[in-house]
């Protein structure tokens, strides 16, 4: 793989898509509407159909004349999409600000805000997904909102890993003949189901095409071939490596179509791909940088689609994390290693581009090979923030034992989005569906059910610190405050998923996902083999520390007064400085390989994730949790007052989900590392994400990179599911943030998704700065 080498075709494109300006577009928006109007009588599944299809079919397109692998949801690249079926109301009363907000700004023109505030808003006014939860539940919602984000309420839900082999196999063509067959002999209830993904899939077909005719119009020598494949893709399933390539982009330009959501993920494409690659390769009418070329044109696909959200959602997934994640590496059905010439490609094309997009994963088990750790090793110390890691030896198990997944389903996971965990292809795991804040949680507890930074009542008066006589007492109204607020989290999501069931069906999605076609079923209706919903516990970090400090220095040693604390808390520590740096440097913290401290972590964790197992979520499937953040660690640190860990009110949590606090890990990866594996792992199958930090010489030598490889044999000997680096200087970022315009290629690992470092904003790279930096192992 060494003499493999970028090529001028991927350097100019790269500069191309760099270059290029992100506006917000309304042109989807406009067909919709359109569609809409047109056909008011029809049911909204043929509307969504309808408006899909007319899409598919209207939509200008363009092409690069270097592409090998072309399509687009919009003409320009990285352009945010105005989706009015999912909401509106937000792009009304925020389009002027999109150009200078604080985190993912998009240019506007004015004449689309013009023509979306003259034609647009005012049909979908009232009548949009977000209209309907704000209408049903809202006021709940934002009662209950400083401790829990409910997502998903202004756009579709992604974080589905589509049955990419399938659509492979038989094309939109063969799809379709499959949903008319059924057609035929269906129940009357089904009938429109199959009429539904007929209608998208006709559009599937044309979209093909018209890349065809458009190539083949402008005279375009350079594409000529690609244009015959975009035509023989929409007659008939894929043959060639190429031809698979770009028809596995079609299908995830597609599914951004119908629903404008983050996180479609391509999963182990190095083993459904790799047959194709194969044979080319066998047949001599492909080479390995012939196929490295076509990789890396896909790599750059994926970064020119990036997902417009409201203010207030751009700060908690901040950097345009759109989720595009790719597996490679990992067992196979039978349990044994397995990875290939394509696994290493894909490394190799990270190595050359080091771009946001995708979003590469490493899937590693006790047998995993020299060949394949050194090769995603060398990508690592580049410092992009890839590819991250997954550990077969800790989450297979739980996927079967705690979610009822079959085995040969839990063997074949996939990961999507940030560090979300599905089955490949049958699943809508919902898995982005809460985040519930515990510190605040333990903040009401603390302080009667009254915000310390307000002072308004949101929760529980269950008393204070000053009333609960032993710490028994504050864990007991602690478990009270949480269950609380799980019941009107609980509650908030059957209005959320219903909505989604009632405004946003998606029939070209539920031909991609088992068993919707069988069943007549589309996928929000509990379609798909698998049906569960994932909600975030943020952030066991704060959480341990805060509770430590409060059981030795409160309760054990009595070194602090109950009154004297609260009221320190209340203060934001001023005028109680000596008490802080006590919370600070008396007790041991998270991460540092404390067993007392650590069980505490795991004893809530547990707690939360057994509080979840009560609750079926509208599909009938199951509620699960995971410990990631995205960016909410710092947001969410916003909402809370200062904290008995000795962190002042406003300021950042811990980063990650099963991170420590950072610059509290003073005893080493190692160390850190063996406490985070005392959190049982039932509590993280909808994810969990450890972040490091190294500095760029550790890479340097030989040496450094076995002991990077032993440091990593070591994570999966512990079984903890997830492990991220960044590689990077102090230095380098404090520059960066000073003087953007000379590191604007600059990535970074935020949490689970690496972003450019200059798209972030002050606050999220304030954080990520002070994160602990290992020299050492």
């Amino acid at each position: 793989m060494n003499c493999l080498y970028q090529t001028k075709r991927i350097s100019d494109l790269k500069e191309k898509m760099l270059s290029s300006k992100r506006y917000a577009s309304i042109e989807q928006a406009r067909i919709i509407t359109r569609v809409y109007q047109e056909n008011e009588k029809l049911s909204l599944p043929k509307k969504r159909a309808l408006s899909l299809k007319a899409a598919l079919e209207e939509l200008e397109i363009s092409v690069e004349d270097e592409e090998l692998i072309v399509g687009n949801r919009t003409k320009g690249i990285r352009y945010g999409v105005v989706f009015p079926e999912s909401g509106c109301s937000w792009i009304n009363q925020e389009f002027e600000t999109l150009p200078t907000r604080p985190q993912d700004q998009f240019l506007v023109k004015e004449e689309d805000i013009k023509e979306f505030r003259e034609k647009i808003y005012p049909y979908w006014k009232g009548k949009s997904l977000e209209d309907a939860i704000k209408g049903t539940y809202g006021i709940e919602i934002n009662g209950i909102s400083k401790v829990v984000k409910i997502n998903q309420k202004d756009h579709a839900q992604g974080h589905i890993c589509p049955d990419s082999a399938l659509w492979l196999k038989l094309g939109p063509q063969g799809l379709m003949e499959k949903a008319k067959k059924k057609l035929k002999n269906c129940k009357d209830e089904q009938k429109e189901f199959y009429e539904c993904t007929i209608l998208v899939l006709e559009g599937a077909v044309h979209f093909m095409q018209r890349y065809h005719d458009l190539i083949e119009s402008e005279k375009i020598e350079s594409l000529k071939e690609v244009g015959k494949i975009c035509m023989k893709l929409s007659k008939r399933p894929p043959e060639t490596f190429h031809e698979a390539v770009q028809s596995l982009w079609f299908l995830f330009v597609i599914l951004h179509m119908e629903s404008n959501a983050s996180s479609f993920s391509p999963g182990r494409m190095d083993q459904y791909l790799y047959p194709y690659y194969q044979r080319d390769i066998e047949k001599g009418i492909l080479t390995k940088q012939e196929a490295l070329e076509i990789l890396e044109c896909l790599w750059l696909k994926f970064n020119q689609v990036v997902y417009l959200r409201n203010q207030n959602s751009a700060k908690y997934f901040a950097g345009f994390p759109i989720g595009f994640n790719i597996a490679i590496g990992g067992v196979d059905e039978k349990g044994n290693d397995t990875y290939n010439e394509l696994s290493l490609l894909c490394l190799k094309a990270q190595e050359h581009l080091g771009l946001p997009q995708p979003n590469l994963s490493v899937r590693l088990n006790k047998n995993s090979s020299h060949e394949l750790m050194q090769a995603a090793i060398k990508v690592v110390s580049l410092g992009s923030g890839m590819p991250q890691f997954f550990n077969d030896e800790a989450i297979i198990q739980p996927m079967i034992e705690d979610l009822g997944i079959e085995e040969k389903d839990a063997r074949n996971y996939a990961i999507v989005g940030c560090v979300e965990l599905t089955t490949h292809g049958n699943n809508l795991g919902w898995s982005d569906a809460a985040m519930f804040n515990l510190n605040k949680a333990l903040e009401l507890t603390l302080n009667h059910g009254k915000c310390l930074l307000t002072k308004q009542q949101i929760g529980l008066d269950l008393g204070s610190l000053e009333t609960y006589q032993t710490y028994q007492d504050l864990e007991n109204a602690f478990q009270k405050q949480i269950d609380y607020f799980i019941d009107k989290m609980m509650a908030a999501e059957k209005i959320v998923e219903k909505a989604h069931q009632d405004y946003l069906p998606t029939a070209f999605l539920s031909t991609v996902i088992d068993d919707c076609l069988e069943k007549g079923l589309d996928v929000t209706k509990g379609g798909a083999k698998y049906n569960l919903s994932g909600i975030q516990m943020i952030q066991v970090a704060n959480l341990v520390d805060s509770l430590a400090a409060i059981k030795q220095l409160v309760y054990d040693d009595k070194m602090i007064s109950q009154h004297d604390l609260l009221n320190a808390l209340q203060e934001d520590f001023k005028g109680y400085e000596i008490i802080q740096i006590m919370l600070l440097n008396k007790v041991p913290k998270y991460g540092n390989d404390v067993k007392w401290v650590d069980e505490l972590g795991n004893q809530w964790a547990c707690y939360f994730r057994e509080k979840m197992k009560r609750y079926t979520n509208y599909r009938g499937g199951p509620y699960h949790t995971g410990m990631y953040t995205v960016s909410a660690h710092v947001p969410m640190g916003e909402n809370v007052g200062a904290s008995p860990d000795g962190r002042n009110a406003l300021k950042p949590l811990a980063d990650g989900g099963m991170s420590p606090v950072y610059g509290r890990d003073l005893q080493g990866p190692t160390a850190a590392l063996k406490s985070v594996s005392k959190l049982n792992n039932s509590c993280t199958t909808n994810g969990g994400l450890l972040n490091m930090k190294f500095l760029p010489e550790f890479f340097k030598t030989e040496t450094g990179c076995l002991k990077f490889e032993n440091f990593l044999r070591a994570f999966v000997d512990l079984k903890v599911p997830h492990i991220q680096f960044n590689v990077i200087r102090k230095e380098d970022l404090l520059d960066a943030k000073v003087h953007p315009e000379n590191h604007q290629s600059l990535t970074i690992r935020v949490a689970g998704y690496t972003a450019y470092f200059v798209e972030l904003a002050g606050k999220l790279q304030d954080e990520i700065i002070e994160r602990t930096t290992y020299e050492n192992i």
